[in-house]
């Protein structure tokens, strides 16, 4: 059941425009080696970020895991160590109702933030960040019984945001 997929091609062309070839050629994330934890997102083109500033980046990708996984998407270590480049979240959190809920595909981003002095370049194919699945532990008393309708952000939407 836990696994990568594309989005649909309607939700891709939201991010990358009406390109089929480009939808048809990117590949789904994969570890490197055996005993590598994460699963290379690899960018669908090219970018740069430049010194100071935060770039949103479509993934193209949804991910299924069972109710009690959660996909944590950290920066490749090397990103950190040798060009200042981090998540402006510091570890993203995909929980498993992200999925293809009532409001939401399950497309997600990766937001990266260049704290380096150089531009700081992501070829297309390139690893920019990678996935680890987790399971997670809930306290015998847990009450939560929402079910998500949406994408980021949507469980924490105040009701007054609802009425706007």
């Amino acid at each position: 059941m836990r696994g990568f997929e594309k989005i649909s091609f309607e939700e891709f062309k939201k991010s990358f425009g009406d390109d089929k070839k480009l939808y048809e050629e990117y590949l789904l994330p994969k570890r490197a080696s055996k005993n590598s934890a994460g699963y290379d997102l690899l960018a669908i083109k090219d970018y740069i970020i430049k010194p100071k500033e935060i770039l949103k980046i479509p993934t193209g990708l949804k991910v299924r895991m069972h109710y009690d996984e959660v996909l944590l998407i950290v920066v490749r270590s090397s990103m950190g160590f040798k060009y200042n480049v981090r998540l402006t979240n510091q570890v993203g959190v995909i929980d498993s109702d992200f999925y293809n809920n009532i409001d939401n595909e399950g497309h997600f981003f990766v937001s990266l933030q260049n704290e380096g002095d150089k531009d700081f370049v992501i070829k297309k194919g390139e690893a920019f960040a990678q996935g680890i699945f987790i399971k997670y532990l809930i306290s015998d008393d847990d009450t939560a019984s929402e079910i998500r309708k949406g994408g980021l952000g949507s469980t924490n939407k105040r009701k007054d945001d609802e009425n706007e």
